[in-house]
């Protein structure tokens, strides 16, 4: 039997600071490929032989199961056993079994495997929507706020001081979160929050069950800290019950869940609540190329904010390898055939395509890489999420194409289409809720369907495109073998793939269009993407496509996020309708004639410290008409247009369509709406100052 590993064996010198820094608060800051689980387990091993702690007295908590695994094998392979390695919620739910007799006494209370159940009896209550899409969201809504710590008398008044999304006026939602938590405890429920609610209570309010938890465990690691919620950082202070025996590992610019609760700044002020706390950075990257390191750092290094100021500096390890491919395509389809011919030949030259990935912002972009992929004979999984055609809407929308029979004579396919969808969810706007809006993401997938079907046989009618539909669902279900791997960004944090395709890198979609008008939102999209690109070990491709669908007007723009990515001399270095000019150059300022840098520059296409030439009373203006489209068609107002692009408006005061589009943030939706009322009142400006 071979002896257990040198926790101290193998280490840079970074994780080898790490692993021997002196008992109490420790701060691991890792970078994407750093080793931190190589770390910290190396850093507990150290101290249960060093004879600082028995192995029964650490507590390692991590945010996946698959994560507690991994890490209590690897403290095995160290010749240390009996380490508690678990979630926060399985080590809550295991403490409160064990200690329920004391603190509240009788049978406890079952858990609640699924809430949907109760939320959706509140709903009916609060008179909300019921449907499956509206039951989500509030549900998600509600463990959003059991985990920032907002009651349902607080949440109006919080979730209008943070300007948050939510699904449906707060009243109301929190008339069913009130609902859903008389419901559920009169039935003597618990959910999974309150698994952390109520332990962290047992520990606050009772000195026995406290000196009792105390005195069995004394050393605590928390991986992944830069998602930790506040409910956590309730339970986790519990725990400590002033004690600094800590060790914390995390990088903020891989913070990707804020929307769900998580807050970096536990993270970033660690030193700050901890004076004396040991603060390592891994920055040594040994999973990526430095070609793939050097991308990662360009797009983290424009970061803006108070979690950029933490950013982490990755210093590639590996041998060189290929450059970061950069691709433009004219529409989806095309893109999609393309990332799939390169991957037939990666797989025809070797690369197990159990080791390849194509990952996209949001779920309904997998269709046409299932398609494609398909067609490729190329096995594929999706992860974290159904098959397109599996999915709950979309199997209603076809019952509802086929129900539908030929459709009004002398419609268009497409508008056919958008009629049939809108008893089952295809709204002109998207809605708020985050289930919603992937359901309506997924019905405006099926009329992008019916636009290409059309554009290649103009006399489809909706039984044509059932069809079409049926043909599509049947060959895109091919038995489930390991193949690549398809998965939105989210899904793929904490893997990683010999090659990586980033696909459909376009405003609107990466960052997606309701991030706009809020920094912090854009900025986490960024980070997004930064997840992205540091799951590719070797190979890494970016493309974009400029129509949805083959003909399509090419009005769409490269994700903002690319500009600095792209090599000057690179083919698509060039933006399309204006973004640069006909030869090829950067955007330059129309005041100074510098590059522009930065968003907010790249639509008013000057510097930020250039004199602004905005029209005020335009502005004025147009801030007066959104006020009035908002309120009509009941959405917020930066829904139709962000405060960023009416200035652009004022300042750059299109006179013609073509001059509308160029703005960044205006692309066919928006010009076909709102197009017409926005030229109109610049030309009224115009028309008051030539009668000056």
């Amino acid at each position: 039997m071979s002896s257990p590993e040198d926790p101290a064996s193998g280490l840079d010198d970074e994780q080898g600071a790490a692993v021997a820094a002196p008992r109490g608060p420790v701060c691991v800051l890792a970078g994407a490929g750093t080793g931190k689980t190589r770390t910290i387990t190396r850093r507990i091993a150290h101290l249960v032989r060093a004879g600082h702690v028995a192995p029964g007295q650490v507590l390692a908590v991590t945010f996946t199961a698959r994560a507690a695994g991994e890490m209590r094998t690897r403290l095995r392979v160290l010749g240390v056993s009996g380490v508690q390695a678990r979630t926060f919620h399985a080590a809550a739910l295991r403490q409160l079994r064990y200690f329920w007799p004391q603190v509240v006494g009788g049978e406890q209370w079952q858990l609640l495997e699924g809430k949907l159940r109760i939320v959706g009896q509140a709903a009916a209550r609060a008179r909300a929507g019921t449907d499956a899409a509206s039951l989500r969201d509030l549900a998600g809504e509600i463990e959003w706020a059991k985990a920032s710590l907002v009651t349902p008398g607080d949440y109006p008044a919080t979730v209008a001081r943070l300007r948050r999304d939510v699904p449906g006026p707060a009243e109301q939602v929190a008339a069913v979160y009130a609902g859903y938590e008389e419901l559920k405890n009169r039935a003597e429920l618990l959910d999974f929050d309150d698994l952390l609610l109520h332990t962290a209570a047992a520990l606050e309010e009772n000195r026995g069950v406290a000196e009792e938890f105390r005195d069995r465990y004394r050393c605590f690691v928390v991986d992944e800290y830069q998602d930790v919620t506040a409910l956590q950082q309730r339970v986790l202070d519990a725990w400590l019950g002033g004690r600094d025996d800590l060790t914390v590992v995390g990088d903020a610019n891989q913070t990707i869940y804020t929307f769900a609760g998580a807050d970096p700044r536990h993270l970033l002020d660690f030193p700050r609540r901890f004076p004396e706390a040991v603060v390592v950075r891994l920055t040594r990257d040994y999973r990526s190329t430095p070609q793939v390191v050097s991308a990662a750092n360009t797009l983290i290094g424009a970061a803006r904010g108070r979690v950029a100021g933490t950013r982490l500096q990755l210093v590639g390890q590996l041998p060189p390898g290929p450059d970061p491919r950069f691709q433009e395509y004219d529409d989806e389809p095309a893109e999609a055939a393309a990332v799939a011919r390169a991957i037939r030949r990666l797989v025809d030259d070797g690369t197990p395509a159990a080791e390849i990935a194509v990952l996209f912002r949001v779920n309904a972009q997998s269709e046409v890489y299932e398609q494609a992929l398909t067609e490729a004979g190329i096995p594929y999984q999706v992860r974290g999420g159904e098959r397109f055609f599996s999915r709950p809407e979309v199997r209603r929308a076809m019952t509802a194409v086929r129900v539908a029979g030929i459709g009004p004579e002398g419609a268009a396919l497409p508008d056919a289409v958008r009629a049939v969808l809108e008893p089952v969810g295809l709204t002109a706007e998207p809605p708020g809720g985050a289930a919603q809006r992937a359901q309506w993401e997924s019905l405006l997938a099926l009329v992008e369907l019916a636009e290409e079907l059309v554009g290649v046989e103009p006399s489809a009618d909706l039984r044509r495109f059932s069809a079409e539909l049926d043909a599509r669902a049947d060959a895109a279900h091919p038995p489930t073998v390991q193949g690549v791997t398809l998965a939105s960004l989210h899904a793929a944090k904490g893997l990683e793939w010999d090659a990586v395709y980033l696909v459909g890198l376009v405003d609107g979609t990466l960052p997606i269009q309701h991030a706009e008008g809020d920094d912090a939102a854009i900025e986490e999209e960024r980070r997004l993407l930064y997840v992205g690109i540091t799951r590719a070990r070797r190979l890494l491709s970016l493309s974009w496509a400029l129509s949805r669908q083959p003909g399509g007007s090419r009005r769409r723009r490269r994700s903002r996020f690319l500009y600095g990515l792209i090599p000057d001399e690179h083919p698509a270095a060039r933006v399309p309708t204006g973004g640069r000019t006909a030869g090829g150059a950067k955007p330059r300022c129309r005041v100074c004639g510098k590059p522009l840098l930065g968003t907010m520059a790249m639509k008013v296409r000057r510097c930020d410290d250039c004199p602004s030439d905005v029209d005020v009373e335009l502005l004025d203006r147009l801030k007066d008409w959104r006020r009035s489209a908002a309120k009509e068609q009941q959405v917020p107002a930066y829904v139709v247009f962000t405060d960023a692009t009416l200035t652009a408006i004022a300042e750059q005061r299109p006179a013609d369509s073509s001059a509308l589009v160029s703005i960044p943030g205006i692309g066919a939706n928006k010009l076909d709406r709102y197009g017409e009322a926005v030229l109109a009142l610049v030309a009224e400006g115009d028309d008051r100052a030539n009668l000056s």
